[in-house]
């Protein structure tokens, strides 16, 4: 029997086995063991050309190539994505009566495929699925992992009454989640008393519960491709540095000599005229609401100075002639401003929330002025804080912002009228700044143009210093300010053809410049604007400074205040919650609670790393195996399942942790053994000393998921679509593998549901696997399942060894050849004699192996 070990694994496995008296099963074959691999660590069957690969290849080593393919397949990160997601309870929908859409909670998918794939270590990927965003804020991946706080449901309908009650069952669902998926506790039931079967107190419930006491749920826009656009930037920035030289380089060559010589002289002044699409407008009354005061510039922009009021509207008054077609606010830079603007905030940002022109004709009558584009120099994002925000009628929600980018430097946006104004008319123009405090313009400089498609000619202006120059000119004076100076020179350049065709280039360079990728991703943080639900409206506060101790976890019954903690039970007696406690940056706005729980979430000395360790290693022993050591796996505690090999367990744990918990590995190492490479035979004798194969005396074949069914549908029709990352679709007739489906809770998609898909309420630990009749009914007459079976038959080409190799892996015996003969032979009776009547009795033929259970099931 020690000859049937191959690695450390099998020892404990064959220990157990001498002792029941049992036997081993001798390994399966190389065809079963691929097909067994594939469907394993991929969710997709192997193709012919696969399979004759490793069937061709004599090596000892083969086996062990095998498996190092696949786990670097893009696909092994899809299929361990989709077992975690149950254990997250990840779904795209609030839940409940409203059930509003979550439609950038996909990111959190997309974060758990490439994190596996890459083999992202587990303790990172604990940490940052609990506090990403408040240790490693500069990386994009690490605030798509916080989605795992935030993925549960959510009533987005409540009354004042259920505020604090809801906001008591969020924080609920994020302390259940994080027990059950890390570490295999039943935190959730120490809420209203302390547990009846574990050793968690009520107390380190609420201390729990305390870090995670201001975390919320909400989208920001994050920075995606980022290498991508540093090289670019890069590549644009020294392009641009010799355009900009080049340019230069002729006006101090030839031009600037020539413009001095032409001060001296003037000549054609009659020519200069302000060369603008923009007539600047002076304002007669400019106005804030809560008091900031304004002062004219020369230049014909205003400053702000004085109080700065938390939210704000500025209202100027103006004349304009008739033809105007597009309003231009510049949002200009200035010294007395943080970061020089153009903003007032603390970060020199601003944001217009909303925009109102009214026009007043000789007749008196007042029209609003419809406003129907808008677009702008930079703006935050293209969603939430995008110039269109401030038009498109959300008042308080969205709005014109310039940060990520934007601070620091001239901005200009232009609103596009939806008709020319037909006569003169005095404008009130209302800037209305309501999204973030004191973020108003910190000066600003209105403009109009008859041209909606004007071009921005941002910091312009100067039509009003070049009107001044050449009266100076005129009148023989050639001292003129620099403003002035620089108005003419623009004028005088732009008669030199070679200047003008140097000055285009760069301008068009200028104007492709790379932008950053901006996508708005929904993740749990601290101090952001929270996700919005319809309880907004009525003083919904998202979240509470505090938790306290509830008695019976009744909100209505409030004790002292929670101070953030952890199990007393996972840390030594000597050991205080300040052992792992993050100071928190200066600049942060996040609490580092959550960093600090992820610190002793995955400490292996005194905190809870060995655990957490037992816990992911069961969970991956259970993908392989069908059953875990534990057969609970998201309950360690005293009412879960015993270990069928405590020894193994505590083995694999630490092999974990010595090896920089790097789970491919512990994936390889599980399928290398003895115990993986077993034939799913049944022995009569074994099984009535071991019913329930628990000493994994056999492989245990077992039905596969509701996604490898589907996918390997796809995959053999020759329909599968293999991009990865994206949106999710709704449609049952998406063409992805399954785990792009679009989860709305309540509305799961039918391929799905059949197959015994979670309802994705609370953390799955292991899906239930049921035979019921609507499973056969699916695989009958689904219309879906037709087309897959009609793209297989048009694979196969009318060969029934085609088919077998395509969708099974293998060659048809004799009498399988003979059987399916006569099936089609009897089948083409059916319909009409002709290729499609063939095309048909194929598709049948295609459609019963898709049902077999040999197609469904991993053997």
């Amino acid at each position: 029997l020690d000859a049937w070990i191959e690695n450390e694994i099998d020892h404990f496995i064959l220990a157990r086995q001498k002792e029941a008296g049992v036997f081993p099963n001798k390994a399966a074959s190389k065809r079963i063991l691929a097909r067994r691999a594939y469907l394993d660590l991929l969710g997709l069957p192997p193709s012919p050309e696969e399979m004759d690969t490793f069937l061709s290849d004599s090596s000892p080593e083969a086996w062990s190539r095998l498996i190092d393919r696949l786990l670097a397949s893009p696909h092994f990160g899809e299929r361990q994505a989709r077992h975690w997601m149950d254990v997250a309870r990840f779904a795209e929908s609030f839940g409940f009566e409203q059930n509003y859409d979550r439609p950038n909670a996909f990111y959190y998918r997309d974060f758990l495929i490439e994190a596996f794939n890459e083999d992202m270590p587990w303790d990172q990927m604990v940490r940052w699925q609990l506090a990403g965003d408040e240790l490693v804020p500069d990386d994009r991946m690490a605030w798509m992992a916080t989605g795992f706080l935030v993925g549960g449901v959510f009533p987005t309908q409540i009354t004042e009454a259920e505020f604090e009650q809801s906001r008591y069952d969020e924080i609920d669902d994020m302390v259940g989640t994080t027990g059950a998926a890390f570490l295999g506790l039943s935190i959730g039931c120490a809420r209203c008393h302390d547990h009846k079967y574990d050793p968690i107190p009520v107390h380190d419930y609420y201390e729990m519960a305390a870090t995670f006491a201001t975390a919320i749920r909400c989208e920001t826009p994050l920075e995606f491709n980022a290498e991508s656009f540093q090289t670019r930037q890069q590549s644009w920035t020294e392009k641009r540095e010799q355009l900009a030289a080049d340019l230069k380089g002729y006006e101090d060559a030839k031009l600037r000599g020539e413009f001095g010589k032409w001060l001296k002289q003037p000549t054609g002044l009659e020519e200069i005229a302000p060369d603008s699409a923009w007539s600047v407008l002076s304002l007669e009354k400019v106005s804030s609401r809560d008091g900031a005061t304004f002062t004219q510039q020369p230049d014909g922009s205003w400053l702000a100075s004085g109080k700065s009021p938390a939210f704000d509207e500025t209202t100027v008054v103006t004349n304009v002639a008739a033809g105007a077609s597009a309003l231009r606010i510049e949002a200009l830079t200035h010294d007395s401003m943080k970061r020089k603007g153009p903003g007032r905030a603390g970060n020199g940002n601003f944001a217009l929330s909303d925009l109102k022109i009214e026009a007043k004709t000789g007749d008196g009558k007042s029209v609003p002025v419809k406003l129907v584009d808008a677009r702008a120099t930079h703006q935050q994002d293209k969603g939430t804080l995008s110039v269109k925000g401030s038009i498109d009628g959300n008042r308080d929600k969205t709005g014109w912002a310039v940060d990520r980018g934007g601070i620091g430097k001239d901005q200009a946006a232009i609103f596009v009228f939806e008709k020319p104004l037909e006569a003169d008319a005095k404008l009130t123009v209302t800037m209305r700044f309501h999204l973030n405090t004191q973020h108003t313009f910190g000066r600003f400089r209105l403009a109009v143009s008859e041209n909606p498609a004007a071009h921005f000619e941002l910091g312009q202006g100067g039509e009003i210093h070049l009107t001044s120059a050449t009266a100076k000119l005129k009148a023989g004076k050639s001292e003129l300010s620099p403003k002035e100076r620089d108005a003419v020179w623009a004028w005088f350049a732009g008669r030199d053809a070679d200047w003008k065709k140097q000055k285009a280039a760069l301008d068009a360079h200028l104007a492709a410049e790379p932008k950053r990728e901006m996508k708005p991703v929904m993740v749990c943080s601290e101090g952001l604007p929270p996700m919005k639900n319809h309880a907004d409206g009525r003083g919904y506060p998202h979240f509470y400074p505090n938790v306290h101790h509830l008695n019976r976890g009744d909100p209505k019954q409030k004790q002292e205040v929670a101070e953030p903690g952890f199990l007393r039970v996972l840390m030594p007696e000597e050991k205080s919650e300040t052992q792992w406690k993050i100071e928190r940056p200066a600049e942060s706005k996040s609490s580092h609670r959550r960093s600090a729980l992820a610190s002793w979430m995955t400490d292996p000395e005194i905190g809870s790393g060995r655990l957490l360790a037992r816990v992911i290693v069961n969970r991956i022993w259970q993908q392989h195996f069908g059953k875990g050591i534990v057969a609970t796996p998201n309950d360690f505690g005293f009412q879960g399942s015993s270990p069928t090999h405590p020894e193994l367990l505590d083995w694999l744990a630490k092999d974990l942790l010595e090896n920089g918990w790097k789970l491919k590995r512990l994936h390889k190492q599980i399928m290398l053994s003895a115990a993986y490479r077993q034939s799913s035979d049944h022995d009569a004798a074994d099984s009535a000393k071991d019913l329930d194969n628990d000493l994994l005396w056999r492989f245990e074949s077992r039905r596969l998921e509701a996604e490898p069914i589907r996918d390997s549908m796809l995959a053999v029709s020759g329909q599968l679509d293999r991009t990865l990352y994206g949106p999710g679709s709704k449609s049952n007739s998406m063409k992805r593998r399954s785990i792009y489906f679009f989860i709305k809770r309540g509305h799961l998609p039918n391929p799905m549901i059949v197959f015994d898909w979670p309802e994705h309420l609370v953390s799955i630990g292991k899906r239930p696997t049921t035979t019921v009749a609507p499973q056969a009914l699916y695989l009958m007459n689904d219309p879906e399942v037709r087309s897959y079976a009609a793209g297989l038959a048009n694979r196969a080409n009318g060969s029934i060894e085609a088919v077998y190799q395509i969708a099974l892996g293998r060659h048809p015996t004799d009498a399988e050849q003979k059987t399916a003969a006569e099936f089609l032979a009897n089948q083409k009776g059916r319909y009409a004699n002709d290729a499609a009547g063939e095309a048909a009795t194929m598709t049948d033929f295609c459609q019963a192996i898709l049902a077999s259970n040999e197609f469904l099931y991993l053997p």
